[in-house]
């Protein structure tokens, strides 16, 4: 991967030279070329020192962190070099703006490419063993397959047993082994680390297998009973010898928040000002096929349980509400998938281009409005009817701390096709791991979704 990051400063150098060039800025000068070496060892060792190499464990929101971080230290180490060396008036401010932002913007895409190359040949991720108990362990290894860029690969699930019965294979190995064959088969795939998914297991068992473990795995990580109680911010405390997990709410923030309010605005601003064509566009093709209204306004509820109303494109007909609830008192499976999902996978009510509008869900563009006026977010929970209130449950005061989302968690993890009380779950889990690196990451997993996912409906 050090290789790969190498190169990507060199290209990005190099492109960044010839728009220079383009933009009349004259051509690149000897004294850009000096620094050039200099410059592309400290963007690979600042990357290594934050842990970016292979960076096995990091997901995607505390690689985006990490990489913010690095990209700005190596502009830092530019301007260092420019006044070391002395070349600072020779060297173009517009040469070192877009080899900034060409680490920025585009370092991520090839990391992730990276990763997949790597992963595609067989030499991205370490091998693991999970001993779980029950399903516990098939879980997490499952989840770990799914999370392939987390880079652990489980070779092997196993329910090992707290009597000292063999442990039963889960996944990758058949029949039963003592802890002796673990070992033997953690040295057979050149496993270091052990991963215990026993949340429920008493603390004295635990430590009895963990103390074993250590005597053979050089790593080895236990997944606690912590569920709905820490998020993906937490940190390992000694509190005066005994060990403490430090949870962080970002919502309690107020520049966290501020700067959440800001990037919604100053995207908002410049992206619906080059979308208003498409806007237009749409608004006319609704109006000749089925006439007015050309939005559609629904009340929903927004941060602490406020009612607004939220503007979309119009995808159905025009007495919608009445006609479905004689859908769902006449028809039994209507009402059972409308029960599950909240939606209906081939809905009669909707029209021709309402069709294409949701299953590209260019429905939504209208809320850019409801973000202009505070109402709703670029990235947060779904906004719901007041009718789903008593459905939402326990969940409903931890949702409703933030505005509703044009796009969310729940739109990039299976979008309709995931069942009313998965979104809730999900809704939740991302108020409690709120960062503005969050809202970065499913920006782009929408804009992915939505590029290569055609399912929506």
């Amino acid at each position: 991967m050090m290789f790969s990051e190498a190169v990507l400063a060199l290209l990005v150098w190099c492109l960044a030279s010839v728009l220079q060039g383009v933009w009349g800025q004259g051509a690149l000068s000897a004294s850009s070329v000096a620094i050039l070496a200099p410059v592309t060892v400290g963007w690979v060792a600042i990357r290594a020192l934050l842990g970016l190499y292979p960076g096995y464990g990091l997901d995607s929101v505390e690689r985006l962190r990490r990489h913010t971080y690095s990209a700005f230290a190596t502009l830092a180490l530019l301007a260092i070099f420019a006044v070391a060396f002395q070349v600072g008036d020779r060297l173009s401010r517009l040469l070192l703006v877009l080899v900034f932002l060409g680490l920025l913007v585009l370092g991520p895409f090839a990391q992730h490419l990276t990763r997949w190359v790597l992963k595609r040949i067989g030499w991205w991720g370490k091998p693991v063993v999970v001993l779980g108990y029950r399903k516990a362990g098939k879980e997490v290894a499952g989840l770990l397959k799914e999370e392939w860029e987390l880079g652990y690969d489980p070779v092997a699930a196993l329910d090992y047993r707290l009597d000292k019965t063999p442990a039963e294979s889960l996944e990758g190995v058949g029949g039963q082994k003592e802890w002796a064959g673990v070992v033997d088969l953690a040295r057979e795939h050149g496993v270091d680390t052990a991963i215990f998914a026993m949340p429920h297991t008493r603390r004295e068992h635990l430590a009895e297998l963990v103390s074993l473990a250590s005597l053979s795995f050089r790593h080895v990580m236990v997944v606690p009973n912590l569920g709905g109680i820490t998020n993906s911010a937490v940190a390992a405390k000694d509190l005066a010898g005994n060990f403490a997990v430090g949870i962080k709410y970002n919502l309690l923030d107020p520049w966290a928040l501020r700067t959440k309010r800001a990037l919604d605005v100053i995207a908002t601003m410049v992206g619906g000002t080059l979308i208003l064509p498409l806007l237009l566009v749409l608004a006319l093709l609704i109006y000749l096929e089925s006439g007015r209204p050309i939005f559609y306004k629904d009340e929903r509820m927004g941060k602490d349980g406020k009612l607004f109303s939220c503007l979309k494109f119009r995808t159905m007909v025009s007495n919608a509400e009445t006609l479905l609830q004689t859908m769902l008192e006449e028809d039994v499976d209507f009402r059972e998938e409308y029960s599950k999902y909240h939606k209906l996978r081939d809905d009669p009510r909707v029209t021709r281009v309402g069709h294409f509008l949701r299953k590209t869900s260019l429905d939504e563009l209208p809320q850019i409005w409801n973000v202009l006026r505070g109402g709703m977010s670029l990235v947060g929970p779904r906004p719901y009817l007041p009718r789903e209130s008593q459905e939402i449950g326990l969940s409903q005061n931890e949702i409703l701390r933030v505005p509703p989302g044009i796009t969310g968690p729940w739109q990039v993890s299976g979008r309709n096709h995931v069942l009313f009380s998965e979104r809730v779950e999900l809704d939740a889990r991302y108020v409690r791991d709120w960062s503005v690196w969050l809202d970065i990451v499913l920006l782009a997993r929408t804009a992915r979704t939505l590029l290569f996912d055609r399912a929506a409906y």
